[in-house]
């Protein structure tokens, strides 16, 4: 209980202040005049002006409460190395106990800087701030913490802790340990497809003298590099950059002898592959309806840069017109086909027959183009199954199909064959679901026999309309109508042409996501998922492989005709890897090189300086003599909380007001009792 007075003046303090100056005068006279009864006057006097005031007896009648400490325990991945996790526990046990005999006191125990798949870093004081968000700051008797002293959310200074209570910091681990890491210095994030990029990187070592150290180097899985590299020497390495999308490159140094972890000995980079201009070449053989259908699609894509001639005056057209006078232009047989070639990345034939336009050596070319890595597509129309045919020219060599001589002239809806649903270029295709598909009919198709490709799309009685084929390092695709342009113009609601082409064109030009046997690894929030790309009814089991090391097989679950998936938790930041056994997949969660394992030595020098600023300190429990968790003592006042073998907490005394008594003093029968006597003894003092 607690006894105050307060007051409530019942004029304007102003004029409560000039009572009180009146009064004194007042009172000082009668004690120079040395009149009768001055005392008592002055003492009248003085409670007419303590009546003015006001005043209040008041009780409070309040309860203790208990000062609040909080243990931050670490459990971010490197509390997992060497002793780390046993010290933690060890330490968390004793140091609960110890807390539990302090009287008056709350103990609130919090895990912080968990692997979540999203966070970088171990965040410890976020987790405090966290924990002591419902606490007045009047009643924090301090903070104790049990890491390796790796924490990556430290305060500039003490006072943005927001209390005035010792924090220590307790440091699992021991002083000699070892560790190699590989630093990146310099890593770019885009690359041109078919150029190289340059990282720059170094070696470093903890507590280790060896001077160099083997590093090796891969892109998506293959290496590139092995090398033997001075220890904290910048070093430099040139990546290829042989397709687009992600190109994930891996530099990973030798271990050292008892290193506390390999995880960091690894650096992951990951380039985005971008092409600089997809070169494509369209050569139609004659002015057809169908011709814009291509050129529109590949103009309206920015990535193609596309050059495309039509023939409209074959050398057999003699109508005696003066060459000085044709404002056509001569086609560039030898500048594309012999010279720059190899400068495409696809080359479209739209009803091209022999003309006499390409000599038959040009057609070897291509061939070897094609062989070489390139891509080629025929959009045949009734020209293939023509004498003209380009079948009968050495590119019969790659072409997946042979004209029989007969086209097949009739109504019908293309449909997908059995691969087709599963082949990446035609799966899914917008209308191919029902029975029949739901886009318009073409109404010719080239018969042929021999096939050599992929059918992936049909005709009138299951014959061939789009196969697909590889031939050496390359690709062809044989479009057996050349109808596709009704889709095009909408022609009784029209089709998917738009997809089809691209998906095509692209799968010619060796799109990663266009792949018909692949693996891929791709991430949502805190799910991986692992997705199996194939051809074939069955898929093998999948290894995944996480950033610590982790592995476990997954049995995948089909989805839709050709793919196959399994999805699971993504608690770990880094590199992951799955592999059937042919196939390889990697992705990469999170920053590329995180926080949490850039520096794994456990340490006091991060915390230190914090720690002391608030009166508390930063010590090893394992200091080469085995564990010592120090005594806690509960410390009521002082600016050190610490000593060589204890820590000490700064006991509060808050309290919560329970009740409030008040007791006017000049109101009510007891007031007029207080006047009316200094009055009555001033008049009894007068009477003498």
């Amino acid at each position: 209980m607690n006894l105050g007075i307060a007051f409530a003046p019942l004029v304007n303090t102003q004029y409560l202040w000039a009572a009180i100056v009146v009064v004194a005068i007042l009172a000082l006279l009668l004690f120079v005049s040395r009149s009768r009864g001055a005392a008592i006057r002055a003492l009248a006097l003085g409670l007419i002006v303590l009546a003015l005031a006001n005043p209040s007896l008041t009780r409070e009648d309040r309860d203790p409460l208990s000062s609040v400490a909080v243990v931050v325990v670490d459990k971010s991945p490197s509390q997992n190395f060497g002793d780390r996790a046993k010290q933690t526990e060890a330490a968390r046990a004793a140091v609960v106990e110890r807390l539990s005999r302090i009287p008056g006191l709350d103990v609130r125990v919090v895990e912080a800087g968990q692997a979540d798949g999203e966070t970088d870093g171990t965040r410890l004081f976020t987790a405090l701030g966290s924990t002591l968000a419902d606490v007045p700051t009047d009643r924090i008797a301090g903070v104790i913490m049990i890491t390796d002293g790796r924490v990556h959310d430290v305060p500039a200074d003490a006072t943005a802790l927001g209390f005035a209570a010792p924090l220590h910091a307790l440091i699992t681990g021991s002083k000699d340990e070892r560790d190699r890491r590989v630093a990146l210095i310099a890593a770019p994030r885009f690359g041109i497809v078919g150029q190289s990029q340059t990282i720059t990187y170094k070696v470093e070592d903890q507590g280790s003298n060896e001077p160099s150290a083997a590093v090796t180097v891969r892109r998506d899985g293959d290496v590139v590099e092995t090398r033997t590299v001075p220890v904290d020497t910048p070093q430099t390495v040139d990546i290829p950059i042989p397709h687009g999308g992600p190109n994930i490159v891996e530099i990973e140094a030798a271990p050292l002898a008892n290193e506390l972890t390999t995880v960091n000995n690894r650096a992951v980079v990951t380039i985005d592959g971008v092409r600089d201009k997809l070169r494509v070449l369209l050569v139609s053989g004659e002015p057809h309806a169908g011709e814009r259908t291509w050129r529109n699609l590949l103009k309206s894509d920015a990535s193609v840069d596309l050059v495309h001639f039509t023939i409209l005056r074959p050398p057999e057209k003699q109508d005696g017109t003066p060459i000085n006078e044709l404002s056509l232009i001569a086609f560039p047989t030898r500048e594309l086909f012999q010279q720059k070639i190899g400068e495409f990345q696809l080359i479209i034939f739209d009803r091209y027959a022999r003309q006499g336009v390409l000599p038959i050596i040009y057609f070897d070319n291509i061939t070897r183009y094609v062989r070489d890595g390139g891509a080629v597509l025929v959009a045949a129309g009734p020209d293939y199954a023509s004498p003209t045919s380009l079948w009968r020219t050495p590119l019969d060599a790659i072409l997946p199909a042979e004209p029989d001589g007969n086209v097949t002239d009739e109504a019908f809806r293309p449909g997908l064959t059995d691969l087709g649903r599963r082949h990446p270029v035609t799966r899914d295709l917008d209308g191919s679901d029902a029975n029949p598909p739901k886009w318009s009919e073409w109404f010719r198709v080239v018969d042929t026999r021999n096939i050599t490709g992929t059918t992936v799309m049909q005709g009138p009685d299951q014959k061939p309309l789009l196969v697909l084929s590889r031939e050496g390092e390359g690709r062809v695709a044989l479009l057996l109508s050349d109808h596709i342009w009704l889709w095009a113009r909408g022609f009784e609601g029209g089709g998917p042409h738009v997809d089809l082409l691209r998906r095509l064109s692209h799968w010619l030009m060796k799109e990663p996501d266009l792949e018909e046997e692949a693996l891929r690894l791709s991430v949502s929030g805190h799910t991986l998922t692992v997705k199996r790309q194939t051809m074939a009814d069955t898929v093998a089991d999948v290894t995944l492989t996480s950033p610590s090391g982790a592995n476990r097989t997954l049995k995948l679950d089909p989805t839709e005709p050709g793919a196959w998936e399994k999805s699971v938790s993504a608690d770990e930041l880094g590199l992951w890897r799955a592999t059937d056994g042919k196939l390889n997949a990697l992705i990469n969660i999170g920053p590329a090189n995180p926080r949490e394992f850039a520096e794994v030595t456990s340490t006091t020098d991060v915390l230190a300086p914090i720690a002391n600023a608030t009166g508390g300190s930063a010590r090893r429990l394992d200091d080469g003599g085995g564990l010592n968790v120090p005594r806690i003592v509960a410390v009521r006042s002082g600016s050190t909380y610490g000593g060589d073998d204890w820590i000490g907490l700064k006991m509060r005394d808050a309290s919560v007001v329970r009740g409030i008594g008040v007791l006017p003093v000049f109101a009510g029968l007891l007031g007029l009792l207080l006047l009316i006597g200094s009055l009555a003894g001033t008049w009894a003092r007068e009477g003498r």
